[in-house]
């Protein structure tokens, strides 16, 4: 896939750019030659990948709340996208408990502004919105959640989430029917992501490396919930391809796509920080009671619509995933100020995997 034909020159609108999967869809958009215009508040985390890639000059930056939408639209009339990625979420479910109102206004009223902003426009422009493989009504299936499985989440969080889709398949049967209309729209479903440049609080591998950067013992809980570990930059290529196929493609319009990996890749959480110690030298952790607050204990996407459909599919398999996690804070914390180079080079190798395996 070359990705850089077709979206070298495009004016990009990225939401959320200052998040963890957002700078990383940002540097790879710059690196690809695209206009990326980013909006989101300030880096949620301190360090913040995206502050450490240091992008200012090289993309345009809007601090604005997603839940601003006079604000928002501004910037839509100003710019005219050719694309727009939505990934401006409050994504934490420990939070969610913590801040309901803000998690709702945000996850699915800032989707509805995004929607009300696309309404406005008055050129052809392919969006894509950013879910979550918490969207699904949890039932511990083994065989993993299809897209037209249920949705609705029990947490704050992933309520809101299935929230925001039938809030874009509102607008989609609404107001962007496929006779008369510029904007065609897809949604992403993606879980677990996991990488470098992620600081996010009451997250596994950001909790770990925070304390292992100071030589502390790290403290696991769940030890034995299994998750389907996956690299960000999957579940990135994932929606970069849906972009390219979507603007092809006038069938997908309005449909969700699963961007999981492959079952190979289904770990406990001890078994994801055994593996990071081979990379990661001398690491400590123990295992602490949990926190009662609800948390899955099984979530698996099925991916083969995505792989019928797009030609997508998970090309890393578990150890060259937590590699490429291990080794990107290791080298960060043995050089702060190489981490553009670092993340850069990490896409670039991708890419050049992607070529081999897809």
């Amino acid at each position: 896939m070359n990705f850089k034909k077709h979206f070298a020159g495009k004016k990009i609108i990225v939401t959320g750019h200052s998040g963890f999967k957002g700078s990383w869809l940002t540097l790879w958009l710059n690196s690809l030659g695209a206009k990326v215009i980013g909006i989101s508040l300030d880096a949620p985390t301190k360090p913040s990948h995206l502050e450490a890639l240091n992008l200012k000059k090289k993309i345009t930056e809007k601090k604005i709340d997603i839940r601003k939408i006079d604000e928002i639209k501004k910037i839509f009339k100003k710019n005219k996208p050719d694309y727009v990625f939505h990934l401006a979420a409050q994504s934490l479910v420990k939070r969610s408990y913590k801040e309901p109102i803000l998690t709702w206004d945000t996850n699915a009223l800032g989707t509805r502004n995004i929607l009300e902003c696309l309404r406005i426009l008055k050129k052809k422009c392919v969006a894509i919105f950013i879910t979550s493989d918490k969207s699904y009504r949890n039932l511990e299936l083994k065989r993993g959640y299809r897209e037209n499985d249920v949705l609705g989440g029990f947490d704050p969080y992933s309520s809101s989430k299935a929230s925001a889709e039938l809030v874009i398949n509102s607008y989609v049967h609404s107001y962007f029917t496929k006779n008369k209309n510029n904007v065609l729209i897809g949604i992403a479903r993606a879980g677990n992501v996991i990488g470098g440049g992620d600081w996010s609080s009451d997250r596994l591998i950001p909790d770990c490396v925070k304390s292992w950067s100071r030589k502390k013992t790290a403290n696991i809980r769940n030890p034995n919930s299994t998750r389907p570990w996956q690299h960000v930059m999957e579940a990135l290529s994932g929606y970069l391809m849906f972009a390219i196929k979507l603007k092809k493609n006038h069938k997908l319009h309005g449909q969700a796509f699963n961007f999981g990996p492959n079952n190979s890749s289904n770990f406990k959480v001890i078994n994801l920080v055994n593996l990071m110690n081979i990379y990661w030298k001398n690491v400590s952790w123990k295992i602490v009671k949990k926190e009662k607050f609800y948390e899955s204990g099984l979530l698996k996407l099925n991916s083969s619509k995505a792989k019928k459909l797009l030609g997508w599919k998970s090309i890393l398999n578990f150890r060259e995933c937590t590699k490429l996690v291990a080794v990107w804070y290791k080298e960060y914390y043995n050089n702060r100020k190489n981490a553009y180079e670092l993340s850069l080079g990490q896409i670039q190798n991708y890419q050049k995997l992607l070529k081999k395996r897809l």
